[in-house]
């Protein structure tokens, strides 16, 4: 940046996270803010235009959502400068950090500033240490990240909770977050679910129950009592009780009073958590007082047990499986078959009634004939298709080459991933282990590619007449039959709304692709 502008518009960071170490009193988002106001004081050019910050985040990503809004008003141009409190606010990872301070914001002209460590981007190319200051503060996050893993690892052999939301039922003590107590209300719930199992009646007559007399499912029930909380295996607008909710709960060892832990596994801090094998569970019976009763936990185990049952996949498989689902609440459509009419009804309402979704009725012939006629529709734009297929089978090196180019791309890309691994690794922006794994990485993928093109090069008899169902377009013009096969080479999703129009979105394959698109000029 070589001139000083008259007025920089100026975005304050802040960020804050107790898995990396910080210290809440002195780190404190409202402190952090200060120390900048403080300095943009001092400094009449720095226009404050808004503040950003993301607390309880932590640094070893930029996955933030304050830092993310940061950069989308950078890219619209309404900030052209960044101040932190200092380089460890900004981030812990140090390779997105250079990447970030040496490239992204140069290139848009983004002024940087972390006061504390007395970095100015207008001062010129940044101090030599910068990098090794990064290096530190990642280096800092990963002994943190390790030891709070080691903290969490030992409370949960002492049977502790060390979740952000205990399990429906049970609450944080308020004199010892580490411990449960009976949430009555919820509690009262979890029991009489057990006890309708116990009976015999099913997991889904179990959840229409609920439904039906308006009892909150358990992430709406937090969310009720003003818990941020949210279930990643749950549809967005799934705000009522299902099988699956009450398959879960029928089987948390929870409700006998033993803390179940390490259900999930982060294998490092850059990674995401991927549930766990059953058998590396940490279970500690005894730890809070039990919901149900022994003897309840055993009827109803043997109960689930005696009504499972296995499923014929290969014989239940519909043409359409996969790809209906309802255009309002977002689930899978249900099949059901009546004096051999086959109609498919939303998953939700098929299952838990009106009270959480409408019928979506549609016959699946009805579905066929549809799906068939626009299919038709959208490869009639190609002209002359049989001339245009016999062209290809003709002249398969033509056909071929579109797929030759994108090969050539993506190796062509490989190899400048691999040289800039090296040349950060020159620039000591990257250790010798970390470069020795990325090389090891794009070898691999250099190595597959290549083969890949080799194979694109040689391959010289792969008539795009080989598809049955394509065969039938080019001879006939036009499809007169949807079948499975058909449907999964050119069919993503359909979604079916209450009104009965369709939505239905195309996946052609690679192999048809070109023959759609071969007339463009």
């Amino acid at each position: 940046m070589s001139a000083t502008k008259e007025k920089y518009k100026t975005a304050r960071y802040g960020r804050l996270s107790r898995e990396d170490g910080d210290k809440p009193e002195s780190d404190s988002i409202v402190n952090q803010l200060y120390l900048m106001d403080d300095y943009c004081s001092r400094h009449p050019e720095l226009e404050v235009v808004d503040d950003y910050t993301d607390d309880g985040f932590t640094g070893t990503n930029f996955d933030r959502p304050g830092f993310q809004r940061m950069l989308r008003d950078i890219e619209a141009e309404k900030i052209d400068c960044v101040i932190v409190k200092d380089l460890s606010r900004f981030g812990r990872d140090y390779i997105d950090m250079g990447y970030y301070l040496e490239r992204w914001f140069p290139a848009r002209g983004v002024r940087f500033i972390a006061v504390n460590d007395g970095v100015d981007s207008l001062n010129g190319p940044y101090d030599m240490l910068l990098p090794l200051k990064n290096v530190f503060n990642a280096q800092y996050a990963r002994d943190i990240s390790a030891k709070v893993r080691s903290a969490f690892k030992a409370k949960q052999r002492r049977g502790e909770f060390v979740g952000a939301f205990a399990s429906y039922g049970y609450l944080k003590d308020p004199a010892d977050h580490n411990h449960l107590i009976i949430d009555p209300v919820a509690a009262g719930t979890v029991l009489r679910i057990f006890e309708m199992a116990a009976k015999g009646i099913g997991q889904i007559r179990i959840a229409k129950q609920l439904n039906a007399e308006g009892i909150p499912c358990p992430s709406e029930y937090k969310r009720q009592m003003g818990e941020r909380y949210t279930n990643g295996q749950r549809l967005e607008s799934t705000r009522y009780w299902t099988y699956a909710t009450i398959h879960r709960m029928l089987q948390n060892e929870m409700y006998l009073g033993s803390m179940v832990s390490a259900r999930s596994v982060r294998p490092d801090m850059h990674s995401k958590a991927r549930s766990a094998d059953k058998s590396n569970w940490i279970v500690v019976p005894g730890t809070h007082e039990p919901i149900i009763s022994r003897q309840l936990w055993d009827t109803v185990q043997a109960q689930i047990s005696k009504n499972a049952r296995p499923i014929d996949f290969a014989g239940n498989v519909s043409r359409f499986a996969g790809l209906l689902t309802c255009g309002d609440c977002g689930r899978a459509m249900c099949k059901t078959t009546w004096n051999s009419r086959v109609t498919y009804s939303c998953g939700s309402y098929h299952r838990y009634g009106s009270s959480v979704c409408s019928p979506h009725y549609i016959r699946e012939d009805m579905l066929s004939s549809v799906i068939l006629e626009d299919l038709n529709r959208v490869v009639a734009a190609v002209t002359d298709l049989r001339a245009l297929a016999e062209r290809n089978k003709a002249s398969p090196a033509a056909r071929q080459e579109g797929e030759k180019q994108r090969l050539q791309a993506a190796l062509a890309r490989i190899q400048r991933l691999k040289k800039s691994a090296y040349e950060d690794y020159r620039d000591k922006l990257l250790s010798r282990e970390e470069f020795i794994r990325y090389k090891a990485d794009y070898d691999r993928q250099e190595r597959d590619i290549t083969q890949q093109l080799k194979r694109a090069c040689a391959d010289s008899s792969n008539p795009i007449l080989r598809q049955p169902w394509v065969d039938e377009l080019v001879r006939a013009g036009r499809l007169t039959e949807l079948d499975r096969a058909t449907l999964v080479q050119t069919v993503k999703s359909v979604r079916v709304f209450a009104d009965g129009h369709l939505e239905i979105t195309y996946l052609f394959s690679a192999d048809l692709r070109p023959l759609l698109e071969a007339h463009k000029p």
